[in-house]
């Protein structure tokens, strides 16, 4: 009912005996004295989120006092609570259901209290539990404020939280007193989420109702308006009756409708028993795929989804016709949701991650519509009405043939006899699409009122349909359940429309709209000045430069967008189609012939159109444009010499039109009796087509051994006995070109009436074929040939020999079917022979032109299916009880697939051969080249192809070859790096395929180099010329094109190239250690990141924050600034790109800073962009370049990415779902000081950031000294939870930074400034920790004799004075180690020893352990201490290591060219101690071949025999032995006089090591270097193993410059 009162009109919706449902506009004062006047209480609380609370908060609260007042006046006025949640998912949790209810009690709120839950479905759920819980039980009234919640969530009493296992799993019923729907809020809501409301709105009239439906069908653009339009200067235009539109009526009409129905299901069913559960249509699979991807996609998009694949289903089993799936499909659409997953706009917001169909049914497997392990799904009967008054029991077959992408098509000689195919068939086939799209047309260019049947319900059709539609030429509607289009006809009428119109891979509405745009006469009242016509990348690749210029000809203005006669293309209005004698070439498509033909009726001087070029192609489509156009009143007039001359006129719209059955489409279920042996009759094609192909069966099937009988309006097909049927010799289909494919594959099974007879089908005249939805010949060869067929391409067709049926072979990787209908249908046919079944990818591609063929192959044909998903799973880790861990606990973007292949893509001469294939050893992928894939596949080279053909259709063939390489079946799809030519990338197919080869989990590399550096390259071989192209404008065509691609970028920095253009081996090492750094990174092995574990060795971790404008000024200083830090900030808003690097673009140079940065230091990099009002230097309007560096950071492979959280959710959810192995800091920094730390305002933050990051950065402002006390206090709050950094800024706050322990900020006193104030510098910190009592000095000592000259106190004492540590190391003589146990074992601030002769060994029976390393070494000489929890008490443990063969490795590998592959043999001198670590060290570089000598031999094969359980050694008696060792190390004394033979240098240049450290240069050094060899000296050997020791002690970097400067000052003296 509807009630009047004195401000608002409002209906009234009663639900469970209450008319508690109050629908209106404007309903603010409404809603508030309703509340205070029909829920008494002495609290109200009302609760939202921080989007809402800045739009609607104040005028509520100001509405509350304004209307209390007036009804309590002298009484006490009741108390009114506010609380604001931060918006989304993760509010709806235990933790904040708990935090409001202890808010609740500390305001000593009573049970006479009245919740208003003012938002969403999370607000209304949220606080609805908490109604049910709190004091057992407390009223509550819904406000949604979004078009889901209300229609959906805010009705029916549901109320839940979400818990780790999964959504909605703890709750209860719980009624709201009122639910107000006040539409209003609608005029706030982005567009996005006004569609997600729309999907329920949809699924409840798909349902309910067919006359709501019907209204949601026709009355879109009301609908729309009256939400996102913004005419109307009425303060509360639509509160009254009188002040309401047509298109806010319309909406709450349809509001209405959903809300009425929900209420009657709630009603009737309200603890859900059955009917309710009809509500949950699209909801049993939405629900899966939503677990999936949420939060990238919303909810009601992904039931959306879910309601097509469930009515797909309810198709497939026979209960729903393909009309009401058509319609449904078009509904959704029109409202801007999707329909599939594999729309381009999904894609872009889930990157990629892919809904694998096991995934989707397992996390089904636990919906509580389920009947045990039995899945319940709506199942729709007609628009409006379900099967069963509730969900239906399906089994997962069904679903999951369904839900697959491909289709298993298994042969008929393999069937049981209770499942054989159907002997004798009779079907009809949907209409046919290019009849349907003429008939669209021309009705639509016609006067009056003509109803349409038979209409194929397509793609295709569909993009004409919405087409039309915007272009204004006619009204449609839909009558008969949808069975019949209604059309309006305009007369001619057309205006630009607002929009871009887009086709798809629609061929014949791109043709036919082309010249239809041409006909607007005016561009006069237009939002748009010209007209766009557009496709996806393949429609974009196909010509249309002969009707284009025929046009332009004509007088039409048209400007081809993108590529000079292709799509897409710009259409100016200028008067309308001109007319007169037009030239057309027709030696390409007809299409182009019917596009004019279609349109010249209406041109303002008569046609007279003359087809020159050549032979005319696919007569047979004109002759069929003519008859249809003759059919509604125009007269074409053929002349000779193929010219036509068509009247001036309008067309006249019959009564009604019925759309003759597709011909082309008849064939396939035709082949299969051909092929099959069984008869099968079209009823709906006959003699009397209009269409060429209905003769297919007389001309194509009869010759091959059938029987065929053909009425005017029938034929009947049968097949021979299977593997009887004849080749044909030679064949012209021209007058049937789409059929073809459909030959084809018969002809691959054919076999000679003659055994000796040739057994070679020959078909001709389908040149046409090569321009379709793909190079169609190019594409039969090539799938049949991976069935064992031998099949050639020919100048205008295809021969195929044809193969016994038994030796054929289905590819395990299936057939590509290239997203063309008819290949995937012409191979379902071939598959129904084919042994052991064959997997058809893609098999969506059909709805082209025959949406349910797999429903009729399976129940009409009777022909076995399965369903495949071949895509990837989700992993064990990407799971949480059957929900996967989404963005919002930061692991979607762990989906991308490590086994997926890499794409390299760059410029011509960046190294993609040469790190391509480092990356493949990296990787242990394998390696191929794209132009070797090329020539192997075309048998022919690269550059006779483009001297023979041409650079436009090398290109198009080598789009083909990349296509191949990453489709799903291909075996170079997974584990191969895969390198590109450089101009890869200049089509737009190419793009695509390796844009979505990254949305399935794929990487695709951009290396970049100096572009310089690359000219001055390649331009020292003058055998390979540029193209006559100069490479800078090549580079600067490309540039966004390789970034547009990519999803991760590699800066191959070399600091210069020698004079001969190349880089410098040492170089080029540098690169590739980087590379391998960066592939270790991106794909998880090695992510170089900080141990942040509380209590670990090296606490706090830092980071030092860089603040210089260009890094190359502290270039060598980066060592000394980074000693110490565990990471390195690299503040990008700082940066500042010099004149001389003018040709770079911002980020270009970024990257090269970022490598620059990585070349210096091998600690992670923290990206950040400072914002101005986050205290940096980036401007505060620019969000969208502000997430463009941060999406660079990502692709760059930055350890961590600093986020700011002041920046909007959406944008920064978007950012943080593609964050691969990057760690999230999300930060905010209070410069206005807005968020004490003990304000609710700092938790709302904590929240928000927790949310994003996986580390949390809050930074506050300190004024005194008891905000860090303030500070500290919100510390403890937090312990337990993510890692968080809590520091204040200025000097009041320093003492944050000091007892912070997680990556504190930190600056160098080289830096040019400190990054913010009151930063602190390592060492600084480290003395305040110290002072204070978090630091306690330690003691170090060296234990041994004689120790008097050591280095070890000097290289430790200087690290501990260069990072502040209070630590102090001294030397402990003794001849026994038991001397040493007080000061080791009793100490308590003992920190760790050295350990030297004679206890290396003695020193072992005092350890808790002793390292695998000292253990094969036999000797400790390192002892380091580590506490553990036993039993609830700390306890101390003493460890043994051994870090001379550290020290030794570290070393002789710095010297190696390629570490990675060491030297093939090594030498070890001597016996002793030093010389097990020396074997062992040679044995840890990978070194194969190990060789010992000693002068007394016994020792050597003593030391031999100690180690040969471990290291192959071989001893030689003589060094004048025949060996060739790369690295030698000496541990002999420097006197003994030992020098190499000659022979033993040989030829290379070697690495050797003399463990002797006095002199520097012993004799055997000097002899060394002599021959050209690397030298390692012994001092070089003692520091790195003392360094060694450092960093474990101290869990720092040491810094080693400074360390090293001291030791060698002193060891001179």
């Amino acid at each position: 009912m509807t009630t009047k009162t004195t401000e608002r009109d409002v209906a009234k919706v009663s639900i469970l005996g209450s008319e508690s449902i109050i629908v209106g506009f404007h309903l603010t004062e409404y809603i508030i004295r309703d509340v205070l006047t029909s829920i008494p209480a002495s609290n109200y609380v009302l609760i939202t989120d921080t989007n809402l609370a800045p739009i609607y908060l104040d005028t509520y609260t100001k509405a509350f006092k304004k209307i209390s007042q007036e009804i309590y006046q002298d009484k006490k006025e009741p108390r009114f609570f506010t609380r604001v949640l931060p918006p989304g998912e993760m509010s709806k949790s235990r933790k904040v259901k708990a935090d409001i209810e202890d808010w609740l009690l500390s305001n000593a709120v009573t049970r006479d209290t009245c919740f208003l839950a003012m938002g969403g479905g999370v607000i209304g759920d949220l606080i609805g539990f908490v109604a049910a819980t709190f004091m057992r039980g407390t009223p509550f009234v819904q406000i949604p404020t979004t078009l889901l919640a209300m229609v959906d969530s805010s009705i029916g009493g549901k109320t839940a939280i979400d818990v780790p296992a999964g959504k909605n799993l703890v709750g209860a019923f719980w009624q709201p007193k009122r639910i107000f729907i006040d539409i209003n809020f609608l005029k706030t809501l982005p567009e996005r989420e006004f569609a997600n409301g729309m999907a329920e709105l949809i699924k409840t009239a798909a349902i309910s109702d067919e006359n709501d439906f019907c209204k949601l069908e026709n009355g879109v653009e009301a609908i729309r308006h009256a939400v996102l339009g913004n005419d109307s200067n009425e303060p509360n235009q639509g509160a009254t009756l009188d002040t309401r539109t047509d298109a806010q009526a319309m909406l709450m009409d349809v509001i209405l409708a959903s809300v009425r129905f929900k209420a009657y299901v709630v009603t009737n069913d309200e603890r859900e028993g059955g009917l309710r559960g009809l509500l949950n249509f699209g909801h049993s699979i939405g629900h899966g795929i939503e677990a999936i991807v949420s939060p990238l996609m919303l909810h009601g998009e992904c039931v959306s989804v879910g309601c097509m694949k469930e009515a797909e289903l309810a198709r497939n089993l026979g209960h729903l016709n393909q009309v009401a799936v058509g319609r449904l499909s078009r509904c959704f659409q029109s409202y801007g949701l999707p329909i599939s997953m594999d729309e381009k706009k999904v894609k872009d917001r889930i990157g990629n991650i892919y809904c694998h169909v096991d995934d989707i049914m397992e996390i089904m497997k636990v919906d509580k519509k389920n009947q045990g392990d039995k899945k319940r799904i709506v199942m729709l009967s007609a628009i409006g009405k379900t099967l069963e008054p509730r969900a239906s029991i399906i089994a997962d077959a069904d679903i999951q043939k369904v839900l697959a992408p491909e289709q298993l098509v298994l042969p008929v000689t393999e069937s049981s006899p209770s499942r054989a195919i159907n002997k004798n068939v009779s079907l009809t086939t949907p209409g046919s699409k290019s009849i349907s799209n003429r008939a669209l047309l021309i009705a639509a260019l016609g006067k009056g009122t003509v109803r349409v049947k038979n209409l194929l319900h397509s793609d295709d059709t569909q993009f004409m349909l919405a087409a039309l539609k915007s272009l204004n030429a006619a009204d449609f509607e839909w009558e008969d359940n949808g069975e019949t289009l209604v059309v309006h006809g305009g007369g001619g009428r057309l205006s630009v429309p607002d929009k871009e119109v887009y086709v798809g891979n629609a061929g014949t509405a791109s043709r036919f709209l082309t010249s239809v745009l041409t006909m607007i006469p005016t561009a006069e009242n237009a939002k748009q000045p010209t007209a766009i016509l557009t496709g996806n990348a393949r429609m974009k690749q196909r010509p249309i430069a002969p009707l284009l210029d025929a046009l332009k000809a004509n007088g039409a203005d048209i400007v081809s967008l993108e590529k000079e006669g292709f799509l897409p293309i710009s259409v100016t209005p200028n008067g309308g189609l001109k007319g007169g004698r037009i030239e057309l070439s027709a030696s390409i498509s007809s299409q182009y012939v019917s596009s004019i033909l279609l349109c010249a009726p209406y041109a303002t001087e008569q046609v007279e159109l003359v087809l020159v070029g050549g032979q005319v192609i696919s007569q047979p489509y004109i002759d069929m444009t003519i008859a249809m156009m003759e059919s509604f009143g125009a007269v074409v007039e053929r002349l000779p010499e193929n010219t036509y001359r068509i009247k001036q006129t309008t067309y006249k719209n019959p009564d009604h039109y019925v759309v003759e059955s597709d011909a082309s489409s008849a064939t396939y279920p035709l082949a299969i009796a051909a092929i099959t042996g069984t008869t099968c009759t079209v009823t709906s094609i006959g003699s009397s087509s209009l269409q060429g192909d209905a003769t297919f069966a007389i001309n194509v099937l009869r010759p091959m051994g059938c029987t065929v009988v053909q009425t005017e309006t029938a034929t009947t097909v049968t097949g021979p006995p299977i593997g009887q049927l004849r080749p044909l010799p030679s064949i012209d289909m021209e007058t049937m070109t789409d059929a073809f494919m459909t030959a084809t594959v018969l002809a691959a099974v054919t076999s000679p009436a003659d055994p000796k007879g040739e057994n070679i089908t020959r078909i001709h005249g389908i040149a046409n074929q090569r321009v379709k939805e793909c190079d169609r010949i190019a594409a039969m060869v090539h799938e049949l040939t991976k069935f064992g067929v031998q099949a050639s391409e020919l100048p205008d067709g295809i021969q195929i020999h044809g193969k016994p049926i038994k030796d054929l072979k289905a590819p395990k990787e299936g057939v590509h079917t290239y997203d063309d209908h008819r290949i995937a249908m012409s191979f379902s046919v071939f598959a129904t022979v084919v042994p052991h079944g064959t997997i058809i990818m893609d098999k969506k591609c059909v709805e082209k032109t025959w949406p349910n063929w797999w429903d009729d192959l399976e129940h009409k044909l009777g022909v076995r299916l399965n369903g495949i998903d071949l895509g990837h799973k989700l992993t064990a880790a990407e799971k949480s009880l059957g929900h996967t861990i989404t963005a919002s606990s930061n692991k979607v973007s762990k989906n991308m697939d490590a086994s997926k292949s890499m794409v390299i893509v760059g410029m011509r001469g960046v190294g993609k051969t040469t790190l391509g294939q480092y990356a493949a050893e990296v990787l242990g992928f394998k390696f191929i080249d794209v132009d070797i894939y090329f020539e192997d596949t075309l048998k022919t080279t690269v550059f006779d192809f483009i001297n023979t053909w041409g650079w436009d259709q090398f290109r198009i063939k080598e789009s083909e070859c990349l296509k191949q390489l990453l489709c799903k079946d291909s075996e170079y799809n997974r584990e191969y790096v895969i390198s590109c030519g450089g101009g890869i990338i200049e089509t737009a197919e190419s793009r695509e395929i390796l844009k979505e080869h990254t949305k399935r989990g794929g990487k695709v590399l951009h290396l970049v180099r100096d572009l310089d550096q690359v000219v001055r390259y390649l331009n020292r071989d003058k055998t390979r010329p540029m193209f006559g192209e100069d490479m800078m404008n090549v580079w600067r065509r490309r540039r966004s094109w390789y970034k547009e691609v990519c999803n991760f970028e590699f800066v191959a920095y070399a600091n210069s190239i020698v004079d001969d253009g190349y880089v410098s081996p040492t170089e080029w090492l540098a690169i590739k250690k980087d590379l391998k750094r960066f592939l270790f990174f991106i794909s998880g092995r090695d992510t170089n990141q900080v141990n942040t574990t509380a209590g670990r060795v090296g606490v706090p971790t830092t980071f030092v924050s860089l603040t210089s404008k260009d890094l190359n000024s502290v270039l060598g200083k980066l060592e000394e600034i980074c000693e110490g830090a565990d990471a390195v900030e690299l503040r990008v808003d700082l940066l500042q790109k010099p004149d001389e690097k003018s040709e770079m673009t911002d980020i270009e140079y970024v990257g090269e800073q970022l490598a620059l940065l990585r070349r210096m230091v091998p600690i992670p990099v923290i990206f950040t962009v400072r914002s101005k009002g986050q205290a940096g230097a980036f401007p505060d309007n620019d969000e969208e370049g502000m997430f463009e560096l941060l999406s660079w950071g990502q692709c760059w492979g930055c350890e961590y990415i600093d986020v700011e959280i002041c920046w909007t959710p959406a944008t920064i959810e978007k950012l943080v779902a593609t964050k691969s192995q990057s760690l999230i800091i999300s930060s905010w920094h209070d410069v206005q000081n807005t968020t004490p730390w003990d304000d609710k305002a700092i938790q709302l933050k904590y929240e928000t950031a927790e949310k994003y990051g996986d580390i949390i950065k809050l930074v506050g402002n300190a004024q005194t000294f008891q905000d860090n006390m303030a500070l500290e206090t919100f510390r403890t709050s937090k312990t337990g939870g993510k890692d968080l950094i809590a520091i204040n800024m200025g000097a009041a706050g320093q003492l944050s930074r000091v007892i912070n322990e997680c990556l504190t900020p930190i600056t160098h006193t080289a830096l040019p400034h400190k990054a913010a104030p009151g930063q602190l510098s390592l060492a600084e910190i480290n003395k305040a920790r110290h002072l204070i009592g978090l630091l306690p000095a330690q003691h170090f000592w060296l234990i041994g004799t004689p120790i008097q000259h050591s280095m070890s106190p000097t290289l430790h004492n200087t690290g501990f004075q260069v990072l502040g540590l209070p630590h102090h190391y001294g030397l402990l003589e003794c001849h026994m180690v038991e001397y040493a146990e007080d000061a080791i074992f009793k100490d308590p601030n003992f920190g760790g020893a050295s350990v030297t002769i004679p206890h290396k060994v003695a020193i072992m029976k005092y350890l808790d352990e002793v390292t695998e390393n000292a253990k094969a070494i036999g000797a400790v000489n390192t002892i380091f201490v580590r506490d553990s929890i036993v039993n609830g008490e700390k306890k101390r443990e003493f460890i043994g290591e051994n870090t001379d063969y550290i020290g030794m490795k570290r070393r002789i590998q710095s010297l190696m060219l390629d570490p990675s592959n060491p030297p093939q043999q090594g030498l070890v001198i001597g016996g002793g101690g030093t010389a097990r670590a020396a074997l062992y060290t040679l044995q840890k570089m990978g070194i194969q071949k190990i060789y010992l000598w000693n002068r007394t031999t016994s020792k050597a094969h003593d030391l031999q025999k100690d180690f040969k359980d471990i290291i192959d050694i071989e001893v030689i008696e003589s060094l004048d032995a025949k060996i060739e060792p790369g690295v030698i190390i000496s541990t002999v004394p420097a006197d003994s006089g030992i020098e190499l033979p000659e022979l033993l240098y040989g030829g290379i240049k070697g690495i050797i090591c003399d463990m002797a450290y006095k002199p520097r240069r012993t004799k055997l050094l000097l002899q060394a270097e002599r021959k050209g060899w690397s030298c390692v000296e012994g001092i070089e050997i003692l520091i790195s193993q003392g360094i060694a020791q450092f960093e474990l002690w101290t869990g720092k970097r040491a810094p080693i410059h400074k360390i090293e400067e001291e030791v060698l000052k002193k060891y001179e003296l």
